[in-house]
């Protein structure tokens, strides 16, 4: 007697005779033409970018040749040429109250370049790191191979202890009295008729003296300069 199949197969434990069907393959996807222009059209753009800046960088470096070998430019000196007292005075509460003027030498050794000196500038005289007095140097335009002499006047009160009194008056005896003269002032180049980028100059000047009174002529003994530029 024969029993109708079963509508299912028995597996063995070690599953013989089937097998799984195969995992599915990816199917390898190509690209459209839309998104070979796309490409296309960013690689153009980045050729082209490359291309410019190697133009710009072209540009730069002829201007800059041209400047240092045609122009030549040369960086502005500057010196204290001297130094007046008006007024010297200690006070009752220790303060001091003084006076000077300050006559300031701008020298362009530039034939093809001037400058501009801008209001924004200061000047200040200090005493073992107390400032006396302070001021600005007047605007003005330094034409080619100039040179100009400006008289600052500097106004200060400040406080004296008697440490610095002591140190002043052993200083005086000696006949040696160190200053520090501090310069700042921006500056603009002006080529042709063209006035250009502006730069701030630093001058720091110590100086040696031999006295500080009042409407006294006053000798420089020592003089130490430092130049320095920022952008």
């Amino acid at each position: 007697m024969s029993y109708p199949q079963p509508p299912y197969v028995m597996l063995s434990e070690n599953n013989g005779g089937i097998r799984p069907p195969p995992y599915r393959r990816n199917i390898p996807q190509y690209q459209t033409n839309n998104q070979k222009k796309r490409g296309n059209r960013c690689v153009r753009c980045i050729c082209c970018c490359y291309c410019c800046l190697f133009l710009l960088i072209l540009i730069s470096a002829a201007i800059f040749f041209y400047f240092y070998a045609f122009v030549q430019p040369k960086m502005p000196t500057y010196q204290v040429q001297g130094l007046q007292v008006k007024a010297f005075d200690v006070q009752m509460d220790f303060s001091l109250n003084t006076e000077f003027l300050v006559t300031v030498k701008a020298e362009n050794p530039n034939e093809n370049i001037g400058f501009v000196y801008g209001k924004d500038s200061s000047v200040t005289v200090s005493y073992t790191d107390s400032t006396l007095c302070s001021g600005k140097l007047p605007a003005f335009h330094q034409g080619k191979k100039n040179i100009t002499m400006m008289k600052v006047d500097l106004k200060g009160k400040s406080e004296f202890g008697s440490g610095l009194q002591e140190a002043l008056m052993k200083n005086q005896k000696g006949g040696r009295i160190p200053l520090l003269v501090r310069v700042e002032a921006p500056v603009s180049i002006v080529l042709g008729e063209t006035q250009m980028r502006q730069f701030v100059a630093h001058v720091n000047c110590s100086l040696v003296v031999d006295n500080l009174s009042p409407n006294k002529k006053i000798g420089i003994l020592e003089s130490k300069y430092t130049l320095g530029f920022t952008f």
